[in-house]
């Protein structure tokens, strides 16, 4: 079964689970059942006309579900799915830029202090870089 993967602000309306499996053939239909059997969750997944929230990120591995069928996209079971909810604010994020990747895909890029750079791709993917030591 396809594995989904919640994020920490979330896990205490799904007690506390940080994964759960549930058996579903597309992501619409995965986060329909995640719902369903854990009600206090929706209201922080979906708009109230039903519509998943603009700040509410899914991905299938490490593919965005927006640059794929969306809702649509297909699940097979050895599939990760994983929340991301959108953080705004604070004061760690040294700078951003975009720039252009190896694959020729726009990236943004967000330096994560001197030790890490998050880049999200065109088609969606997320990277972590981390650098050097930091013990």
């Amino acid at each position: 079964m396809p594995k989904v993967v919640i994020p920490t602000p979330l896990r205490q309306y799904v007690g506390k689970q940080e994964t759960i499996e549930l058996k579903a053939a597309t992501v619409g239909e995965l986060l329909t059942k995640l719902v369903t059997e854990h009600g206090n969750l929706r209201r922080h997944l979906y708009t109230d006309d039903g519509r998943l929230r603009s700040f509410v990120n899914v991905y299938v591995n490490d593919e965005d579900i927006r640059y794929l069928q969306k809702e649509n996209t297909a699940v097979k079971d050895t599939d990760v799915v994983s929340i991301v909810p959108s953080i705004a604010g604070g004061s760690a994020l040294v700078g951003c830029h975009s720039e252009r990747s190896e694959e020729s895909h726009l990236a943004d890029t967000q330096e994560l202090g001197p030790f890490a750079t998050l880049r999200v791709t065109s088609r969606g993917k997320v990277q972590l870089e981390m650098k050097g030591s930091h013990e």
